[in-house]
């Protein structure tokens, strides 16, 4: 086991300076720079600026500094916010979108897990036909789509939720059905096919004839090992829900983490783009190395050092 997380944590560490370094120098082989804009600013003032931010020094010099920040764990300063670093946003913003990531990924996993089971033990069945009809919708229908619907339906015409804001309770029902659309109809495909897959196996027939009832059977045994697909899954999941969507995030006004993101990209906000991408990538393969330890857990056959 220490020999296995020695070499994920030295694998990881790699492929953050990989994935680092290849934003790097995408952002600086873009035409223009962050202080390009419609109306040009005196040659002057624009020499200031860079100046100011070491953005007229040789590309591997500020390759070397951007490295030597990073090492601390300095992301840098903002080009567009004066004042402002990508830590102090990234610590403003990131609250926001975990939050409503967090809640949104434990409704998905709940419900998605328990659609699933009630198909795959419904087999042909309405239930199982209904299940999948959700589940069919929920993967092909956009998140934007959705969360306009959600707008329309429950903001405009009913009136009892609101449209925009990130106050209180209420404010989360419709984010976070837009957003866990996708995941809780994957989850929900993902557990059926699995556990139909497992409840096939001989040891569950060997279970059934030991006459074990059926909750054991399925919940204690089968449904243990059609989790492992699901906390596969997991990984990329908790990642990209956690740091925010720009599109749900722009729709219902939530100053999240995915709203910066495309405000970085829009403006050429190199130390903000950089440091996003730094840090939406920790988090994946934060995430990734977890699900790898849970393998253990959830089914003990499996052996991390093999």
């Amino acid at each position: 086991m220490l020999n296995y997380i020695i070499k994920r944590l030295v694998a990881s560490i790699v492929t953050l300076w990989v994935i680092a370094t290849a934003t790097f120098f995408l952002m600086h082989a873009i035409p223009g720079g962050p202080f390009d804009s419609e109306k040009p600013l005196p040659p002057q003032i624009k020499a200031n600026l860079e100046e100011k931010f070491g953005l007229n020094k040789p590309i591997s010099e500020q390759y070397m500094m951007y490295m030597k920040n990073l090492l601390k764990g300095d992301l840098g300063p903002s080009l567009k916010y004066e004042g402002r670093t990508v830590n102090d946003i990234i610590a403003y913003s990131f609250p926001t979108s975990a939050k409503l990531g967090l809640v949104t990924v434990i409704v998905s996993l709940i419900f998605g897990t328990y659609l699933g089971v009630t198909a795959a033990l419904n087999q042909g069945k309405w239930q199982d036909q209904l299940v999948m009809v959700i589940a069919t919708l929920g993967v092909t229908v956009p998140s934007f789509v959705m969360a306009t619907f959600l707008i329309l339906v429950f903001a405009v015409k009913l009136q009892i939720l609101p449209a925009v804001g990130f106050e209180g309770p209420a404010n989360y029902v419709m984010p976070v059905l837009a957003l866990g659309g996708y995941s809780l109809s994957f989850i929900a495909r993902l557990t059926r096919s699995s556990l139909l897959d497992v409840i096939r196996q001989d040891y569950i027939r060997t279970a059934k004839a030991k006459g074990l009832s059926r909750y054991v059977v399925i919940y204690k045994h089968a449904l243990r090992n059609a989790l492992i697909p699901i906390v596969t899954y997991l990984g990329p999941l908790m990642a990209g829900i956690l740091t925010g969507s720009f599109v749900i995030e722009k729709v219902f006004g939530i100053p999240g983490l995915g709203r910066e993101f495309v405000t970085g990209i829009y403006n050429r906000d190199y130390s903000m783009i950089m440091g996003l991408t730094v840090f939406d990538s920790f988090l994946l393969i934060a995430f990734n190395f977890i699900v790898d330890l849970l393998y253990a857990v959830i089914d003990p056959r499996i052996k991390l050092e093999a």
